[in-house]
């Protein structure tokens, strides 16, 4: 299978199922991770969705497979403008930042300039079209990445009062668990 082809199936409509499978295809290197970030990217809406939906797959279950991609995919991370997207590259970058990822992934995020990606976190946090799910695996990548810069923290906790009022009852519910996080890390 080549990356034509998968778009042609990403095109129609796919189960949890075919997911896997699909992630199972392009772990063993039928596609490189590589292009399959860039059909993230593609004019379809729903293949990129679905290839968003895909590579998170293959970040959770192959990350053997993902690590080749993980500069570029960070790289990358800031101009992704598709909502149905940003929720798979949101939990993606969650899962990057968290104290006991991979120490591959660690070193990958060491070398990489974080300011991109904070930036495009809160920008993310703040935007009134971004709906709560995005906003969760936000709040998550901001608070982990706190611990490597303190004034992340502080903006956070600003941001996330400014926000509490103006967001729904599920964003209050994870500002509570963020502020207990950043607690017990301080």
């Amino acid at each position: 299978m080549d990356k034509i082809e998968l778009k042609t199936i990403l095109a129609q409509t796919i189960g949890k199922e075919k997911v896997v499978y699909l992630s199972n295809i392009v772990a063993n290197h039928h596609i490189p991770v590589k292009e399959l970030i860039d059909l993230t990217f593609d004019r379809d809406d729903k293949v990129s969705f679905r290839a968003a939906w895909i590579l998170e797959n293959v970040y959770v279950g192959r990350l053997e497979d993902f690590l080749p991609a993980t500069s570029y995919f960070l790289t990358r991370f800031a101009s992704q403008n598709n909502l149905s997207c940003r929720r798979h590259y949101g939990k993606i970058l969650a899962l990057m930042t968290k104290k006991n990822a991979p120490k591959a992934i660690k070193d990958i995020l060491a070398q990489h300039n974080l300011d991109s990606l904070v930036e495009t976190a809160f920008a993310w946090l703040i935007d009134e079209e971004v709906p709560v799910a995005i906003k969760s695996h936000v709040l998550n990548i901001l608070a982990n990445l706190s611990a490597k810069q303190d004034w992340i923290r502080d903006e956070l906790l600003q941001t996330m009062d400014y926000l509490v009022d103006k967001e729904s009852i599920a964003f209050f519910a994870k500002v509570k668990q963020i502020r207990k996080q950043l607690k017990a890390s301080s």
